[in-house]
């Protein structure tokens, strides 16, 4: 299944990536330059069968300038989004619409799970968790508070999101039940 990170840059897509595929965590920030593809296998259960599932984990640069020039490329095919702000950067939470809207014309209504990440600082962080879950609400989402540098909820919002898409194939028709 193809997945796909969006939110602006240095909310922390990469290092979430990063501690998924490799339970790996680096404090020097690195701009993602164009996009990157990761693989990894995850099992999930869907009607009481187990099911291992390669995800195809799209990484792309968060300026909005590149967003509208390939999100055509960027989000075709794609089957599930993971939607990622800041817990610490109210703005990056008001941009999420336009990277939400751009998903959903190109892709249709996929799976999306809203990630507010850089939970390891929810202390004194301006954006309360009430917020995070109405931002959720308002795009039909399921979310998690994140931490890429502790690993809290990472593994559980990509296993949340790659049972979603594998609810939401199952529903399509000829598809066997």
């Amino acid at each position: 299944m193809k997945v796909c990170l969006v939110g602006e840059a240095a909310v922390g897509k990469t290092s979430l990536i990063r501690r998924f595929v490799l339970d790996d965590f680096d404090d020097a920030y690195a701009q993602t330059l164009g996009t990157k593809i990761y693989k990894h296998a995850i099992a999930v259960a869907q009607g009481g069968v187990r099911l291992d599932v390669d995800m195809m984990v799209w990484d792309i640069m968060g300026q909005k300038g590149f967003r509208e020039l390939l999100k055509d490329a960027y989000f075709y095919g794609t089957h599930g989004v993971l939607a990622v702000a800041d817990l610490t950067r109210r703005e990056t939470f008001a941009d999420l619409g336009g990277w939400i809207g751009g998903v959903r014309e190109v892709a249709g209504d996929v799976p999306i799970v809203l990630l507010a990440n850089k939970a390891d600082l929810r202390d004194g962080a301006p954006v309360k968790e009430s917020e995070v879950a109405g931002a959720a609400e308002r795009f039909g989402a399921t979310y998690f508070l994140t931490s890429a540098r502790s690993g809290e909820n990472v593994e559980r919002a990509f296993r949340d999101l790659a049972e979603r898409i594998a609810a939401a194939q199952r529903s399509l028709p000829g598809v066997a039940k």
